[in-house]
């Protein structure tokens, strides 16, 4: 412990041993500083009172640090003194104290005597004592190295390592203390090493519950080592591709230190070292020749030394150098395979080789000999290049062809590889129930032997192809990979570096061999292939589906395989999800692998719906993109029925009123096509200007026959020939007429424009000229046979309305209504519709003459009321 630690102790014990001056009590053992107690035994201590105390031994109390020890282990000596006995443990490092209170005597102090006490461990024996000295520049250093081992028990109370070293029979000792605790480590200068001396060395263990020892004694040699041997080398020989000769330097005297040295050695290619046996190497030697090697192989080579005599410590290892030994000419021939796909009359066959194994140097070039049917013999040298070891030919299906390939270095040529390729039809057996499985990330196959072999063939050995789907597009990179295996193995580990997410086909062929001369030939049976996946993982895309018919309530789903290099595993199934709009109330549908099509039914008619198909494999699943479509309204033939419907509807709706039409046809007609009055009926047909005229003309209202001068065409046209008024007749009396015109020349309505146009005064211009015309029959009266007279007028009445504005008359008034109302001009029927009695000519628009006989003008007859003011002339 330090100083601190033995003040701090001091002064507690001076508090409570010296420092009441009322103190009467004492324990024993007692000590100035503290009391070192080994853990696990019993220690006992005594409270005495002092000459004169107050106190008696039923008044002692012990206490360990602030709790009290039970009155079991109290002993009562005598009358002034009482014992106690405790266990110690490692955790009792505190204050053993006695004290000695009394209620009576109150009016004195406490007495309180303490000891502190220290739980500890006894040293143990160091262990595994080693010492080295270790070499620098051409001398042992004097330095000595020890280690050892405390043990694990910490003591827990202060403990001193020292290590000593001397040469037995001399006085002089080197010591070195270790200031470490539980010290591991230390070194003593020896000042000088001894050369070819016995040297002994111990170290020493002590503190307060004991101490220890351990020593070491032997030669000096012992505890020296040396450096690696220096300048190493290895060289080649030119004639001996097997082997290599290594040459170093002693790194020390052998004056002063003897050695022997060891050799180790490895391929590059390799971690495994192979060493040399030590009794080859031993002596005081400077070379060494490794044999059996390798040819054309990179080695690695270290060399280290060790004290001939008795030495305990190897030198470290020297840095590594590497060689490669020389060529040789290749000990194994080529791997070579073959890739055949069917085309329509041929065979497309890939030749792919691998260098030998034992290449035993760098091959050159390749010689190919192709022989078909013993018909057409090629010979071809193919320059190496590890990338590209392949060849493409055509061979015909019904023709065999035999395949030999030799590696050739710089040393020599290889053993020949040869193989066959029978007829398309001559395929040999293949192994059964092929199968694989996925072992620590690596496939495994298996497959069933075939038995018995056809005669005269037999097994030589299995050959496992894998290839990549789809097949790279890089030129360089060979189609497939293969390795053979013994032809007692049916259960193998596929030793290629298969990617991830990736699918390979592979295929197990049994390779036969057969001897029909001196040269054994081989040939593959029929192949036996499956798909695999070293780690299976969720596609990277999911199919796209199109909506290719959608009817009432289904609709055809398409969708086409994502690529194979996308799948990433086997597909199991295609999920299809679909759902009303963005309703996303999904609905779904589960097909297997092999399904690209789909009909939903149960749809709702006229409807927009959301689908897409998911892919999943047994590592996840992944979602295709989405497509909209819409139902229809009518379903397959709705349509068609309705209109079928509606033109039945239609026919019998028309043959219904054809029918109905023939038996009403009377009905119709009349409606349609109303009776025309017959002219010829009419009275105005008889009117002539020598018929006389009647003295007295009533001053009643008269009936009025109006025509539409839309209708002055018809009359004209249709009347004239029934009319019996004499065309020359009428020209001749109208022109001859002293009334001032024609009643069809006349133009009254001119009158009326002019009267329109001009001031609204009466003047000449607009002036109206009437012509009446005096008939007979009014109200039943018999007409004279006097002939009619004609009476002018320059009256300046206004124009009737119906003059005036003919436009407003009515469409009705048409010419059926002239025959109508011409109709009642007869005798007895004269009907008042016009408001006076005389009778005016109006002029209707004129028609084309005829090319034959110019015919006069239709014209239209009012009967008006005379007005005040007319006189007859």
């Amino acid at each position: 412990m330090g100083s601190s630690h033995h003040l701090l102790v001091f002064l507690m014990f001076l508090h409570y041993a010296v420092g009441f001056t009322y103190n009467c009590v004492k324990i024993l053992p007692d000590s100035s500083s503290s009391i070192v107690v080994e853990v696990g035994k019993n220690f006992t201590a005594t409270c005495h009172l002092l000459e004169g105390c107050a106190y008696t031994s039923d008044d002692i109390e012990w206490r360990l640090g602030n709790l009290s020890i039970a009155k079991q282990s109290y002993h009562r000596i005598n009358e002034t003194a009482v014992s106690v006995t405790i266990n110690i443990s490692s955790d009792m490092s505190d204050w053993l104290k006695c004290t000695a209170p009394k209620e009576s005597l109150s009016y004195k102090p406490r007495s309180i005597y303490g000891i502190f006490l220290r739980a500890g461990y006894p040293p143990l024996k160091p262990k595994n004592l080693s010492c080295i000295a270790v070499q620098e520049d051409k001398d042992i250093s004097p330095n000595l190295s020890c280690s050892w081992d405390p043990g694990s028990r910490n003591p827990l109370i202060d403990t001193t390592y020292t290590v000593y070293a001397n040469v037995p029979g001399t006085v002089l000792t080197h010591k070195a203390d270790c200031k470490q605790h539980l010290a591991r480590f230390c070194v003593v200068n020896l000042e000088t090493f001894p050369i070819h001396m016995v040297l002994k060395v111990w170290v020493e263990v002590k503190n307060a519950l004991g101490s220890e020892r351990s020593e070491l004694q032997s030669d000096s040699s012992y505890f020296a080592k040396p450096n690696p041997p220096l300048n190493v080398q290895v060289l080649t020989e030119d004639k001996f591709p097997t082997s290599l000769v290594v040459t170093w330097k002693h790194p020390i005297d052998r004056t002063i230190l003897k050695l022997s040295y060891a050799i180790r050695y490895r391929k590059v290619t390799s971690n495994v070292w192979i060493e040399v046996p030590e009794s080859f190497t031993r002596g005081y030697i400077e070379s060494f020749r490794l044999q059996s090697l390798e040819p054309y192989t990179q080695y690695v080579v270290q060399m280290r030394c060790i004290g001939e005599s008795n030495s305990s410590y190897w030198s470290n290892w020297s840095p590594s150098v590497t060689e490669r030994t020389t060529e040789a000419k290749p000990a194994s021939a080529p791997d070579l395979w073959r890739i055949i796909r069917p085309t329509s009359n041929s065979r497309n066959v890939t030749l792919i080789w691998k260098a030998p194994v034992k290449a035993n140097g760098k091959i050159r070039f390749y010689n190919l000999s192709i022989n078909q049917n013993n018909e057409k013999f090629e010979s071809h040298n193919i320059t190496a290049d590890n990338l590209s070891q392949m060849y493409s030919m055509e061979l015909p299906a019904g023709k065999m062809a035999s395949i030999e390939i030799t590696a050739y270095n710089s040393a020599g040529e290889s053993p020949k590889a040869t193989l066959s390729i029978p007829r398309s039809d001559k395929e040999l057996p293949g192994v059964k129930d092929m199968s694989w499985s996925v072992r620590d990330e690596k496939l495994q196959v298996k497959w069933t032997a075939v038995l018995p072999l056809p005669h005269p063939l037999k097994l030589s050995e299995y050959l496992l192809e894998w290839v990549k789907i789809p097949q790279s597009v890089h030129q360089k990179e060979l189609p497939a990979g293969w390795q053979r295996v013994p032809k007692n193995v049916t259960v193998t580990t596929l030793n290629a570096g298969l990617e991830k997410f990736k699918r390979y086909n592979i295929s197990v062929y049994p390779i036969y061999k057969y001897q029909p001369g001196h040269v054994w030939h081989f040939q593959p049976g029929r192949p036996v292939t499956r798909p695999a996946y070293v780690q299976q993982g969720p596609p990277k895309e999911g199919p796209t589906v199109t909506v290719t018919k959608s009817k009432k309530n289904s609709a055809e789903l398409t969708w086409e395989e994502t690529p194979l290099d996308s799948h990433q595993g086997f597909i199991i199934h295609y999920t299809i999800f679909y759902a009303i709009g963005n309703t996303k109330q999904w609905k779904s549908e589960t097909v297997g692998p092999n399904v690209h099509s789909y009909v939903l039914t149960d749809l709702a008619s006229e409807t927009d719906y959301v689908v897409y198909v998911m892919a999943s494999t047994e590592a996840g699943s992944v979602k295709g993109t989405d497509c909209t479509f819409k139902t229809m309204k009518y379903g397959d033939g709705e349509v068609e029925v309705i209109v079928v419907v509606v033109c039945l509807s239609f026919l019998f709706l028309t043959v219904f009123i054809i029918m109905i039409c023939l038996r009403k046809r009377e009905v119709i007609k009349k409606l349609l096509w109303p009776q025309v009055p017959d002219p010829s009926d009419s009275s105005i047909a008889h009117w002539s200007p020598d018929f006389p005229i009647k003295a007295d003309l009533p001053k009643e209202d008269v009936s009025v026959v109006e025509v539409d001068v839309f209708d002055g065409k018809s009359l004209c046209e249709e009347d004239k020939g029934v009319l019996p008024l004499k065309k020359d007749k009428y020209l001749s009396e109208e022109h001859s007429s002293g009334i001032g015109g024609s009643s069809c020349m006349s133009s009254p309505r001119h009158s009326v424009s002019d009267s329109d146009e001009g001031d609204s005064g009466q003047t000449t211009s607009s002036t109206v000229q009437y012509s009446t015309v005096l008939g007979s029959g009014y109200k039943g009266q018999t007409p004279s046979h006097q002939p009619p007279a004609f009476a002018r007028s320059e009256s300046t009445q206004p124009l009737l309305d119906c003059e005036e504005h003919p436009d407003h008359l009515n469409e009705s008034q048409s010419r059926s209504s002239y025959f109508r109302r011409g109709r009642e001009l007869e005798p007895g029927v004269l009907a008042p519709e016009c408001d006076g009695g005389s009778l005016t000519f109006c002029p209707v628009q004129e028609e084309e003459p005829s090319p034959v006989a110019e015919e006069p003008p239709a014209s239209a007859l009012c009967y008006m009321p005379q007005k005040s003011g007319y006189r007859p002339q």
